[in-house]
């Protein structure tokens, strides 16, 4: 009987430390592609991620540096690429981070967005238009 309760007791024990809590998100990220640094903070009860560092920040016909020229918005297409905010909204539910948005500045569009932490290092981000069936998935690792 002690075995099983001891069993049970280290079982319970593993659970709650591999619990994810709503803080694990925290800290920079590198998309898959590898050309920017997300740095995703807490602002209240609500994450989200500003670009802090770009691969090629200047643009190579002017030298001066890269700006959201592809923004519907005419008074944000001379907002600097670098220091954007770029994820918004997040609230952490059901070991999830939900009802955010993202925004492609490649394209200037806005999308639905999810993140889940596979491990502490690396963050599945669900971009999607209405549901999330119709969407892409970007891998993220934790940059250190």
């Amino acid at each position: 009987m002690k075995k099983i309760i001891s069993t049970a007791i280290l079982i319970l024990i593993y659970f709650i430390a591999s619990a994810q809590k709503a803080e694990d998100v925290l800290g920079e990220w590198l998309p898959s592609q590898g050309k920017a640094h997300i740095k995703i903070s807490k602002y209240g009860d609500y994450f989200s991620g500003r670009i802090v560092w770009l691969e090629e920040p200047n643009d190579e016909k002017t030298g001066k540096p890269k700006v959201d020229k592809h923004n519907p918005d005419p008074k944000r297409k001379n907002t600097p690429i670098l220091g954007l905010l770029l994820m918004q909204g997040f609230k952490f539910e059901d070991g999830a981070w939900k009802g955010g948005t993202i925004y492609d500045a490649e394209s200037g569009k806005t999308y639905n967005c999810t993140l889940k932490l596979k491990d502490k290092n690396t963050l599945e981000v669900r971009g999607f238009i209405g549901i999330s069936l119709i969407g892409r998935t970007d891998v993220w690792t934790r940059h250190k």
